[in-house]
């Protein structure tokens, strides 16, 4: 199932979403894939301080762009999928603390994280790899831009998006994993593939 999300959502909205489901996005979005940039946003809340942006309720993409500057304001040029597992150490206080809604990018999370995403009512999108010029067609504008000591994909970006995507719920906010049903089907086929290949070895004889 396709659904258009127009954001912020509901944590009841969010809770219909389904493992498999297809979604774009319209509104804001806030994105980085600097490992520095995860690890201060979660000593600040942590530490109770506030961020230069409100991420309650909202969506935190592990997504890449690079920010021009031009005579118009900031131009962002592409957006491209960060493998998120990188996050892991940060991401359950990030969802928690943030109360997030959305997160995602490439690769899912562990299993520490994905009972935050049950905890709090949020799911996690998988954006296609190296799917670049498909998303990067959704890019509208720059809204804010933060910590900008940092190079641009590691800052702390809000970005306006239409018809971002698609992009697949891969793990609900029931805990339910597209990751979890591709390796119990793999170790299930893992059997029958070996049988194969020692018949074949030894036929090959």
């Amino acid at each position: 199932m396709l659904h258009t999300l127009q954001l912020p959502l509901t944590r009841d909205k969010v809770r219909e979403l389904a493992v498999g489901d297809m979604v774009t996005l319209d509104g804001d979005i806030t994105v980085s894939i600097g490992l520095p940039t995860h690890q201060r946003m979660a000593q600040a809340v942590a530490d109770g301080q506030l961020l230069p942006v409100d991420l309650r309720g909202g969506a935190f993409f592990h997504l890449s762009t690079f920010v021009r500057e031009s005579a118009e304001g900031p131009v962002p040029l592409y957006m491209n999928p960060s493998t998120s597992t990188r996050y892991n150490a940060w991401m359950p206080t990030l969802v928690r603390g943030l109360d997030l809604r959305l997160t995602g990018g490439k690769g899912g999370l562990d299993a520490a994280s994905v009972q935050a995403l049950r905890d709090t009512g949020c799911v996690y999108l998988s954006f296609l790899g190296g799917g670049a010029p498909l998303l990067s067609r959704g890019l509208r504008r720059v809204v804010s831009s933060h910590w900008n000591e940092y190079i641009s994909q590691f800052r702390l970006l809000t970005l306006n998006v239409a018809s971002l995507g698609p992009a697949t719920v891969a793990i609900d906010a029931h805990g339910n994993s597209l990751y979890d049903q591709l390796r119990e089907q793999a170790q299930a086929r893992m059997p029958q593939l070996l049988q194969r290949l020692e018949t074949a070895r030894k036929a090959s004889l």
